[in-house]
């Protein structure tokens, strides 16, 4: 069942952001959905994360646009592992998005133009800052859960360290402590796709009124290529060639070359390179254990949360060996820790997808929490 019919709010802070780089945001605004009714004692809140290319269109479908249906739709709603006729949920879309919070479409308060290439960097530990302005502004001062998958986990491990009075449950999908060197690449790789694009020019292509798609098409398929399974792709599209025979040129030959360029040109169309850029730094950029000298048990210590970790076989990206890295280290702080490893064959987008292991899970997850709530007890 669909949550139905959403809108997205917005709210202005007036009161300054110091980031991270050093770098200060004097006037900003987040776009927020929120699904279900915040009970009387405001524990029944739930704060979803999004990942890179998602936003706070968490479920539910917009009046006028009945085909946009929310990213993780089938994880929330109306008796879905987290039901909306039990928590008030939350989805906040992130600074620096394209999607409605300030970011670098946004005009620049200093110059009255576009940021572009001039809005800050911004990293996972001040999206956690602004999102818990946002929980004061709504009067919560404690989150019943916190929950993201990929970067969306990130933003949940840094509540949980940031922010460890005010998260109850800590729900970490297909996430990691840190990039590999092999993910920082393929970041980079995709950000040099953008940056060298003629159309890009240092970072102020409104002014010129084009957009760096080249740039954008092959960063989207850098990164597709890492969210699926070999399997996955062998199944979806082996070696199927296109037209049945080689062409003998540089065109599309192949089906998942067609299913890459596809995938490339639909995300050009509604992405912004920009944001691109910002969101894969604030990726490299994250990891809780380097000020403790590279010791995630150390980093985890002011953690007082409950946690749910799930990871996915085929997910090569973030692999099971990250979740349980965290799990080790939550268990040596004594924390009460749950960890799922679903059998899945669709890489990292598993977290994205329908499968029953996997919900079943992050459902009976959510009843413990309720049960909790209904008996009156501290989540």
């Amino acid at each position: 069942m669909s949550i139905g019919i959403v809108c997205p709010e917005v709210m202005h802070f007036k009161q300054p952001l110091l980031l991270q780089s050093g770098a200060v945001l004097s006037d900003y605004q987040l776009v927020y959905e929120t699904y279900g009714v915040l009970n009387a004692d405001k524990s029944n809140a739930v704060l979803v994360c999004h990942a890179l290319n998602a936003s706070h269109h968490v479920a539910g479908i917009y009046q006028d646009e009945p085909a946009n249906v929310g990213w993780w739709d089938n994880m929330v709603g109306p008796d879905k592992p987290l039901d909306t006729t039990r928590f008030f949920v939350i989805g906040v879309n992130n600074l620096g998005s394209c999607f409605g919070s300030t970011g670098p479409m946004h005009n620049n308060p200093a110059t009255g133009q576009p940021y572009g290439a001039d809005f800050p960097v911004v990293t996972v530990e001040d999206w956690v800052h602004s999102q818990a302005r946002l929980a004061d502004a709504l009067g919560i001062t404690k989150f019943a859960a916190v929950m993201g998958g990929s970067l969306g986990g990130m933003q949940a491990l840094a509540w949980s360290m940031i922010y460890p009075e005010r998260i109850a449950h800590c729900l970490v999908i297909a996430s990691t402590p840190k990039l590999s060197a092999q993910n920082i690449a393929f970041n980079d790789v995709a950000r040099q796709a953008i940056l060298t694009d003629p159309d890009f020019h240092g970072g102020h292509y409104y002014a010129q009124g084009v957009v760096p798609k080249n740039g954008l098409r092959v960063a989207r398929m850098i990164g597709h290529i890492t969210y699926l399974s070999d399997d996955d792709m062998a199944e979806k599209f082996g070696r199927d060639l296109r037209e049945g025979k080689y062409q003998f040129g540089y065109g599309i030959d192949f089906e998942i070359e067609s299913y890459l360029r596809y995938q490339g040109d639909k995300f050009s169309q509604y992405f912004d390179a920009n944001t691109y850029l910002l969101i894969t730094k604030a990726l490299d950029y994250f990891d809780p254990a380097r000020e403790f000298g590279g010791n995630l048990e150390e980093a985890f210590s002011q953690t007082k949360a409950q946690f749910l970790l799930v990871s996915f076989t085929t997910d090569w990206r973030f692999p099971p060996e990250r979740s349980r890295e965290m799990v080790e280290a939550l268990v040596s702080n004594k924390r009460r820790v749950s960890y799922a490893e679903i059998d899945a064959p669709h890489g990292h987008d598993a977290f994205l997808l329908e499968d029953a292991r996997y919900m079943n899970v992050v459902r009976q997850y959510y009843q413990q929490v309720w049960n909790k709530l209904s008996a009156g007890e501290r989540v």
